[in-house]
């Protein structure tokens, strides 16, 4: 089949988050599987996708301008990119910002990936549209079935990484760029403007990031409003794990940790562990359990749960390190608890990839309060690298992590997003660790857990396939 992958972020070339993974490991799993994927991204100022001489120029009509793109292609056969520059890209800053600024980039990134492969005779049997930055694509592709055969039968899959985000400042756009809202009976009024509901509205299949958080969304507590509408197309809904590419993700070849493990040779992994401690200035403990919490100092991720839960059992031998950067509240929340507990607690607040590669080798536990997930991705690497997960029961998390009390346990699973149900699986997990032969036996089993992109990308090719089979039955060209 033929993709065309429209995604904001992808792996190397741009990275703000695990969007930016998703970029770049979901379209070569697919490669591998033999089918034809170009991605396309905004030529970002100062990124370093592909530059020179454009491959392909064409003009869009803005209103009653016309703005010139630039299509720029990279040379690597097995990593096919295509940049799209243009005044719109040129005036937004960086890969997120204004929302109006950002709004028109996207909505003109997308209207001239679409216009490319038109021009080059590269017929999509499928559009591939993640998140609300590339959803009006699928709006355009609705309207453009009508008016060019060439389109009649390319199917549209919009991909859900988190519901939150909408969209917004694209509403005097619509006419400007030659668009129309598609009108829905069960599409709420509020909604009517936003990329991220219209671009579901248009979808032939929707996926999310995995099958807890694609039934989450249907519920009044995470859809958002929407929950009714999606509801609707159940049917057409279906959740899929992110993977993991295992090559970046191997404790035995990783160059970022200084001490190289594998299942084979957990025994090696106290050394990385005392290396940690020596790197952040704790005491050099062996036996004592070290916990880590890496990702954003944000509400969803819940910080301030870890760090609470933490209070509570402050007379347990434990040592704990935070690495992230978000909101103040939460960073002068994290500073004040590492002060309090200087012999035994860090905070380093900043993005460091290197630092938190050290963390999940050296780490005993990982802390996964999230209040909601939909998918989730330190769970995955922390498993890989022997670093044992608390996780809330919520989304991907559900999704990955088995509890320890079952068969193929690979971590602490706790129910209600608290301080105290935290802390009681902080209890559970400190009372298994010192049992270092079941301990052991944990830390095999969710090492050898199969978290590769190849399972995730076949199912999307499961989903291609019959949004593909659905359009082509129905058609749109007179």
């Amino acid at each position: 089949m033929n993709v065309l992958f429209l995604i904001a972020e992808a792996t190397p070339w741009v990275k703000v988050g695990g969007l930016g993974d998703v970029g770049g490991e979901l379209p070569q799993a697919l490669r591998r599987l033999g089918h034809d994927v170009r991605v396309f991204l905004p030529a970002y100022p100062g990124s370093p996708l592909p530059r020179g001489e454009p491959a392909l120029r064409i003009d869009l009509a803005r209103g009653k301008e016309t703005l010139a793109a630039g299509i720029y292609e990279s040379g690597a056969a097995d990593a096919k990119i295509y940049a799209v520059d243009g005044d719109p890209v040129r005036w937004a800053s960086g890969v997120y910002g204004d929302p109006m600024a950002d709004a028109e980039k996207f909505l003109f990134w997308t209207t001239a990936a679409l216009e490319a492969c038109r021009v080059q005779d590269w017929r999509p049997d499928i559009v591939h549209a993640h998140d609300w930055h590339a959803a009006l694509a699928l709006v355009r592709l609705h309207e453009l079935r009508r008016q060019e055969p060439f389109w009649a039968t390319t199917a549209g899959v919009m991909t859900i990484h988190n519901l939150g985000h909408l969209g917004a400042g694209s509403e005097a756009l619509w006419s400007v760029y030659g668009l129309k809202p598609l009108a829905a009976d069960d599409l709420p009024e509020w909604a009517g403007t936003l990329p991220l509901p219209q671009g579901l509205a248009a979808a032939d299949r929707i996926s999310t990031v995995s099958p807890t958080y694609a039934n989450q969304i249907c519920t009044p507590e995470l859809g958002v409003g929407l929950n009714a509408f999606l509801s609707a197309r159940a049917q057409r809904l279906k959740g899929i794990l992110n993977g993991l590419n295992l090559s970046s993700w191997n404790p035995w070849r990783d160059p970022a940790i200084r001490v190289r493990f594998s299942a084979a040779r957990l025994e090696s992994r106290v050394k990385a562990k005392l290396a940690l401690q020596r790197e952040l200035g704790l005491p050099e403990e062996p036996d004592f359990p070290l916990l880590g919490f890496i990702g954003r100092l944000d509400p969803q991720k819940g910080v301030d749960l870890a760090l609470a839960a933490l209070e509570t059992r402050f007379s347990a031998d434990w040592q704990f390190v935070l690495i992230g950067t978000g909101r103040w509240d939460l960073a002068r929340q994290a500073t004040g608890f590492a002060a309090a507990h200087a012999g035994r607690a860090r905070f380093v607040e900043r993005h460091d990839a290197p630092l938190s590669r050290r963390i999940f080798a050296g780490a005993d536990i990982l802390l996964v309060p999230s209040r909601y997930e939909p998918c989730g991705l330190v769970q995955l690497i922390a498993m890989r690298y022997g670093c044992i997960p608390i996780v809330h029961n919520t989304g991907g998390l559900r999704d990955t992590v088995v509890d320890y009390r079952e068969p193929k346990g690979t971590g602490f699973v706790f129910d209600v997003p608290d301080p105290e149900a935290l802390a009681h699986a902080v209890d559970r997990a400190l009372e298994t660790y010192r049992d270092k032969r079941r301990w052991r036996a944990l830390q095999r089993r969710a090492m050898a857990a199969d978290h590769s992109w190849e399972s995730s990308a076949r199912q999307y090719i499961e989903l291609f396939k019959a949004a593909r089979r659905e359009r082509a039955s129905i058609g749109e060209w007179p």
